[in-house]
């Protein structure tokens, strides 16, 4: 870990003595502003949505920030530091500015900053946020869920993709309604693009027939490769669709990439509520925060009267969660709509934007931005 000539400790220390007025107000949203104009070299992104910018502290016109940047290339992180500075400095009514940088070198394949984990910075350098939908039995509508919180994302007007990494049974080319080869530009492959969100799946290079019968090194190589060969682009939010239970592609994701967290889906009865139980402590112990539960099923609605049945019982996502202490993230229920679009490769967020379950995927998106942007345990990092 390296340190500028400008320390953390200074901007500490001009924090402590910031006033509360307006005029600071004010010019601290100035400041960040025009951070948001200053991106890392070779990066269509800005470092404010990297989160490189730990603290901007403001006392009358003087301007302290602090950096902290995740990557091998000292040189470009110093220009970054420069440019914030003298774009600090040339604001209206800052009389002294000082931009302190904190250069963090990320561990490179192999090596490993957790004992056994060692994650890969390089696969997908420009997303901001790993979203991993999880349960912990199959059969709970995981891949719906999934789909639609990635579209309703999208809608809320984020950057979004949506990894399939249910190797063994992708569901994506069905509930998006993809069925040709994904196109490949030199040694990248180019994702297929649906209602707003970037889209990759084995299933869309292996016949729907096809078994797959692999072992975890080959699962492991192959979300890999979804993840570093594909131009994922700069994204805010990428959805990972993992398979039913605890296994290789949960395993390999964590120890691979930095996740914000993971969402739990379950049913309300007894029996589900126990795999999600497991499911939750599985992320737990691979240091994934877990952003809270989704109770998906929760009422079976009528197609013909409207009226709403709870017949997987009632309620028990919500004390689960509360039990576990984690976010509930909502309700989900059950109708045959959601059911017909997924199946026409329309999610229910496309085909009823304006109906109640749409409302309800779009609750829940804004439920998983406030928790991803609470559980967000350190800023994203460029090789």
């Amino acid at each position: 870990m390296l340190r500028d000539v400008t320390s953390r400790a200074a901007g500490e220390a001009l924090a402590s003595r910031r006033p509360n007025g307006p005029m600071a107000n004010e010019l601290e949203s100035r400041v960040w502003d025009t951070l948001r104009g200053v991106r890392f070299p070779g990066m269509s992104r800005d470092i404010v949505s990297f989160g490189f910018v730990d603290r901007v502290a403001v006392a009358g016109s003087e301007v302290n920030v602090a950096l902290v940047i995740v990557t091998h290339n000292a040189e470009a992180a110093r220009k970054v530091r420069e440019e914030c500075e003298a774009a600090v400095r040339a604001l209206p009514g800052v009389t002294a500015g000082e931009v302190g940088l904190e250069l963090k070198v990320p561990p490179v394949r192999g090596e490993s900053a957790q004992g056994a984990i060692s994650r890969d910075p390089r696969l997908i350098p420009e997303v901001t946020h790993v979203v991993a939908v999880a349960s912990g039995k199959g059969g709970v509508g995981k891949s719906t869920v999934a789909a639609n919180l990635a579209v309703a994302l999208a809608k809320l007007g984020y950057r979004v993709g949506l990894l399939d990494a249910d190797i063994y049974g992708p569901s994506v080319p069905t509930m998006f309604g993809i069925h040709e080869r994904p196109r490949v530009t030199g040694n990248r492959v180019v994702p297929f693009e649906r209602y707003g969100v970037k889209l990759m799946s084995l299933g869309f290079v292996v016949d729907a027939d096809q078994p797959v019968i692999w072992r975890g090194p080959m699962v492991m190589k192959a979300l890999e490769q979804m993840l570093g060969d594909v131009e994922w682009g700069a994204l805010d939010f990428l959805v990972a669709d993992f398979p039913p239970g605890t296994g290789d592609a949960q395993l390999t994701m964590a120890q691979k990439i930095p996740m914000a967290g993971a969402v739990v889906v379950t049913t309300p009865q007894d029996v589900a509520l126990i795999d999600a139980r497991k499911g939750l402590a599985m992320f737990r112990k691979l240091n994934v925060p877990v952003l809270g539960i989704v109770e998906n099923m929760a009422t079976f609605v009528c197609p013909h009267c409207g009226g709403e049945t709870a017949i997987f019982k009632q309620g028990g996502g919500e004390r689960t969660a509360a039990e576990l202490e984690t976010d509930f993230l909502g309700r989900i229920p059950l109708d045959a709509a959601i059911v017909e679009g997924g199946d026409a490769g329309v999610p229910i967020v496309v085909g009823q934007p304006d109906g109640p379950h749409a409302r309800a995927f779009r609750a829940l998106a804004e439920a998983v931005v406030a928790a991803a942007d609470r559980h967000t345990r350190q800023p994203m990092s460029i090789v």
